[in-house]
């Protein structure tokens, strides 16, 4: 078998703040396939090649896609040889679903149907609800960045979780204890002691972060009374831990556009609908008024983008949408 994690080649993966704050309970090969998915789509809109015959993305008339994986990308390496576990994942992932709420709606959805693997074959084929696919690419409230190869590295889905939250963070964050404990899926557990959460989930994970990845926490414990209630991290940055190449790839994309256009809106344009440096300086005019004039820029290409990913091309299909908005 390859070694799948020798010749992936690293990328900076970007990740909706939705599915990184979301609840749910996956297992470090459940969070494989997702990362695969958010690989996937943001390689369709970017209007990349994959990597080999084997992946495979196709969209059906009601918005539902098909997705192909060979089996070798969702393991760890040639020591991990084991299928089973990938299947005993898929079986698990079907029956779960993706459950979101803001201050506004409250979803859950499937989060993948009708796995299939052909006997003796080397890959994996399933269903996903375009709003699993959706939420794949909604940067609308936010996003992280991190290094795919990383994320695929982590044993525990705790580090995985921890990874996401603090890849790229600044300054510190605060999250309530039972509301972490509802994002990863553990409300139930860990019930008895603050103590037992802390030391089979957050050391645990931050050991591993210290170990290997290019952010990890120090974190504190606070206390409202004699209860703890809450925990509060401390991201840290460990650059022995980057990857540099990728890093200097990082430092090439940054330009002048800057100066027009926010950081927020330039990397939605990059990564959402896949422009690159020569295609935002040809159209710099609209989006420096589409930003100036169309309320929350933002928000309105994430709703553009269903319709977009449908089109045969979908930067053409946004330029003309912000026109028809700009006309009204």
């Amino acid at each position: 078998m390859i070694d799948i994690m020798a010749v992936l080649k690293n990328k900076m993966q970007v990740q909706s703040h939705i599915m990184t704050t979301a609840k749910y309970d996956f297992d470090v090969y459940e969070k494989r396939i997702i990362y695969r998915l958010v690989e996937l789509a943001q390689c369709e809109i970017q209007g990349l090649k994959f990597r080999d015959d084997c992946r495979k993305v196709e969209h059906d008339l009601w918005g539902y896609t098909e997705v192909t994986l060979p089996i070798s990308s969702l393991l760890s390496g040639e020591d991990d040889k084991n299928h089973l576990r990938v299947k005993k994942a898929l079986k698990r992932l079907q029956k779960k679903t993706f459950e979101y709420e803001d201050d506004k709606t409250w979803e859950c959805i499937s989060i993948i149907a009708l796995p299939k693997i052909e006997k003796w074959g080397s890959s994996v084929t399933f269903i996903i609800d375009p709003k699993i696919w959706n939420a794949c690419l909604d940067f609308s409230k936010g996003y992280r960045k991190y290094e795919l190869k990383a994320a695929m590295s982590f044993k525990s889905e705790y580090s995985m979780r921890f990874y996401e939250l603090m890849s790229g963070q600044n300054s510190p964050i605060t999250y309530g204890i039972e509301n972490l404990k509802e994002m990863f899926g553990i409300a139930d557990k860990y019930s008895d002691k603050t103590t037992n959460f802390i030391k089979y989930v957050i050391e645990p994970a931050k050991k591993e972060l210290d170990e290997k990845s290019p952010y990890s926490f120090d974190y504190k414990v606070n206390k409202t009374g004699r209860k703890f209630t809450s925990i509060t991290f401390h991201p840290v940055y460990q650059p022995e831990h980057h990857d540099p190449d990728l890093e200097r790839k990082e430092l090439q994309k940054q330009i002048s556009l800057s100066w027009d256009l926010t950081r927020e809106t330039l990397d939605y344009l990059k990564h959402g609908f896949g422009f690159d440096t020569k295609e935002i300086k040809q159209n710099i005019d609209l989006f420096k008024k589409a930003q100036h004039e169309i309320e929350n820029f933002l928000l309105f290409m994430s709703k553009v983008k269903p319709r977009a990913n449908r089109a045969n091309n979908p930067k053409g299909y946004l330029i003309n949408a912000i026109k028809k908005e700009l006309n009204k």
